[in-house]
């Protein structure tokens, strides 16, 4: 049995910062606006976009990437979550050949999807023909099947440019945003503020939305990329009956998490119950284990640590020998206290003996793919495991008591281990080792120490 996927199509760029992002949520609101249910989703490992995604469609975005979760898990994902859509929209990531395996280029190609090419005009004309053209010989497998112009200065701007790319390129020109737009999503160190933060007013999506279907052929777009391929229809595991529960941290201060890591601990069994570090002032109920994501823990380290209750609460969670997984801002919560840009201590946690210093530049950014050295809440010694790093944080030197059980790609060590406690700064995707969930719900269950 078979489906056909809805209109889908990969917004690209030339560039970082060519307008890619204000592009893709303008279209994403102008077609909500139509009526129809868009599905959204980010092509790499950001958590950001997503969640940008989210606040214009009121959709859950998820991520497209090749290297982190392999072809067949990004398959599954694309086809499993567009299937009830009326469109689905993609948002690359960077330029559209950057990045390899895990560029939008390599995206579109794998997943047979047509890509429409954001291009920044301002201080060209003509030219801007060759670099379509350029695009489109790059990968002729991927190439943009069409265009959409930022920054047009004036109606004879927008002659000029379009005159030449219709000369010289098969991409059509699908339409234009004015220089004179006026929308800007705010950011802050590690990228845009986050779809919890809601830095996007309604009033402010409803002018993109108006701007972007009074200068863009949306019927146009929908014609373009219709034409995609029927799919098996492969069902949707149904979740096992709950044999585990699970404390998820959410808040403002955690937010990076993979939908898609949800949905496999609920499909093998997993009960989750979210929590507050910043608001609650105890655990959630007859809890398994813990699960401490990424966010921006530094941004509200001064609440944080003034919730001594539930700072003390895991403290005991943890000393008691329960199981907690926790990564990059998670970890952070999990050390003697994080120390601010102006120097000031706020004091976390304390399971790992270490501080975790903020810095103006960046620490750390990349894929990572790691080999366990040991037996770890993941499954045997030699499980491999892959995700991702970014964080303007260091910690001090981690005393030699502290096993180090990741052996990362890059020739470091990490994955710290105290107690029943697996931290570190990587960001996990158990979509490329799907079975890894089953492991880490054995692992609260059943009770077995790491090392």
């Amino acid at each position: 049995m078979s489906s056909s996927t809805p209109p889908s199509f990969i917004i690209s760029g030339t560039s970082s910062g060519s307008g890619k992002t204000t592009v893709a949520l303008g279209l994403m609101a102008a077609f909500r606006a139509k009526g129809l249910r868009v599905q959204p989703f980010k092509c790499g490992p950001d958590f950001i976009d997503p969640g940008l995604h989210q606040l214009v469609t009121g959709t859950v975005s998820r991520n497209l990437d090749l290297w982190m979760c392999g072809e067949e898990f990004t398959r599954s994902t694309f086809h499993a979550n567009s299937r009830d859509a009326d469109i689905a929209i993609i948002e690359g990531v960077m330029g559209m050949f950057d990045g390899g395996l895990s560029s939008s280029g390599s995206l579109a190609k794998t997943l047979g999807l047509p890509g429409i090419l954001v291009l920044d005009v301002r201080s060209m004309a003509e030219s801007a023909a060759a670099i379509v053209k350029g695009f489109e010989t790059f990968l002729p497998e991927a190439a943009p099947k069409g265009v959409i112009l930022n920054r047009i200065a004036g109606n004879r701007h927008l002659q000029l440019v379009s005159d030449a790319i219709r000369e010289h390129c098969k991409a059509e020109v699908l339409g234009y945003l004015p220089r004179t737009v006026e929308f800007s999503i705010p950011s802050r160190h590690l990228g845009l503020l986050t779809g919890d933060e809601a830095p996007l007013s309604p009033a402010a999506l409803q002018l993109l939305a108006d701007t972007v279907a009074r200068h863009i052929d949306l019927e146009k777009i929908l014609t373009l990329c219709s034409s995609i391929a029927e799919v098996a229809n492969t069902p949707t595991p149904a979740p096992q009956e709950a044999r585990c529960r699970i404390g998820v941290a959410r808040d403002k201060a955690f937010c990076f998490y993979y939908e898609d890591n949800f949905d496999l601990l609920r499909e093998a069994g997993a009960e989750l119950v979210f929590f507050s570090p910043i608001e609650d002032h105890e655990l959630p109920e007859n809890l398994d284990g813990l699960y401490l994501g990424g966010g921006y823990p530094e941004l509200y380290a001064g609440q944080l640590s003034g919730n001594t209750a539930m700072r003390t609460a895991i403290h005991e969670w943890i000393e008691n020998d329960r199981p907690v997984y926790a990564e990059c801002g998670g970890f952070m919560y999990l050390t003697k206290g994080i120390v601010d840009q102006q120097g000031a201590f706020h004091p976390m946690v304390g399971a790992f003996p270490v501080k975790a210093r903020m810095q103006e530049k960046r620490a750390s950014l990349g894929y990572r793919e790691v080999r366990t050295a040991c037996p770890s809440c993941f499954g045997p010694a030699g499980t491999v495991l892959r995700g991702h790093e970014f964080h303007y944080s260091n910690i001090d030197p981690m005393p030699d008591h502290i096993a180090l059980i990741y052996e990362v790609s890059n020739g470091t060590k990490e994955g710290y281990v105290y107690r029943r406690v697996l931290g570190g700064y990587m960001h996990l995707h158990f979509g490329f080792a799907p079975r890894v969930v089953n492991e880490f719900i054995n692992y609260c269950r059943e009770g077995y120490k790491i090392i």
